[in-house]
């Protein structure tokens, strides 16, 4: 049976894996699902239409499935929070649930949520992404697998940070970062993320793929769809260089409300889309 704190409040409706632990003065609300190996600290809140995979820890004053924070938002709407397996959500930690009905935020497994991170409605967050303090999220943005979002960052709506993509702390982001990249200040790409593709033992090989591909974007000041068409004439690259590719493709044809820029390289004063 599920271990429940006698001060705590759990709906009749939550659904709960034996081993589950809810802490001093949570709040399970109704239509939730927590996995097996589910920890709520004391003053943890999963609210109404929230499902979580096995083995994740709630810290205490995070605040699961929240309302949206969208004015346009009728609350009698059924949207969700879907969360993978193995997070820990440090304190303070919020996420908000989807405002398209049926819809979902989405987490996946894996990930580490430092002091007071935010995601917004109707956002994505791959799996092994860390957010470290007081990282935010805006509604409908994209952290792609392996992301470390450092202190302060900030995402802004219908934004796509890639694969891998290092920040540097009070980031902004409000074009689609690619992957593998290291940013700085707002919109701006400092380099490429190098130890990170070495720790996740990304072969030499594909590792200089991926510098090509970089340098067709940014250092050679090619208008994107001609940096693009240099990249598909590499037809040797495998992984990593291929997904990079891709993005760039993605970001090009991507319709409104996604139709945003690519961010500029430290000190060449052009945008990549230029």
């Amino acid at each position: 049976m599920p271990t429940i704190h006698p001060t705590a409040v759990v709906d009749r409706t939550a659904v709960l894996a034996d081993d589950v632990e809810i802490g001093p003065w949570c709040v399970v609300e109704s239509d939730v699902t927590l996995g097996p190996g589910c920890v709520l600290r004391p003053n943890a809140i999963v609210r109404q239409y929230t499902t979580m995979g096995a083995n994740n820890l709630v810290d205490s004053f995070t605040v699961i499935g929240g309302l949206p924070q969208d004015l346009k938002f009728d609350p009698r709407t059924a949207t969700h929070v879907r969360v993978g397996n193995n997070n820990v959500f440090r304190e303070g930690c919020t996420i908000s649930r989807a405002t398209t009905p049926g819809g979902a935020t989405v987490v996946g497994s894996n990930t580490y949520w430092m002091t007071g991170a935010h995601v917004g409605h109707d956002s994505l967050v791959e799996d092994h992404v860390i957010l470290v303090n007081h990282v935010a999220l805006a509604g409908h943005a994209t952290v792609r697998r392996g992301a470390v979002l450092s202190q302060n960052t900030g995402v802004h709506q219908f934004c796509w940070v890639g694969e891998m993509v290092m920040t540097r702390g009070h980031s902004g982001i409000s074009t689609h970062m690619p992957p593998f990249v290291t940013c700085a200040e707002t919109n701006v790409v400092v380099g490429l993320n190098v130890v990170g593709l070495r720790r996740a033992g990304v072969p030499a090989e594909q590792r200089r793929q991926v510098k090509e591909a970089f340098d067709l974007l940014f250092r050679r000041r090619l208008p994107t769809p001609r940096a693009l068409n240099e990249m598909d004439k590499c037809t040797d690259w495998t992984g990593p260089a291929v997904r990079f590719r891709d993005f760039v493709r993605d970001v090009l044809h991507a319709k409104k409300p996604f139709n945003r820029p690519l961010p500029r390289l430290r000190n060449s004063g052009i945008a990549a889309e230029e």
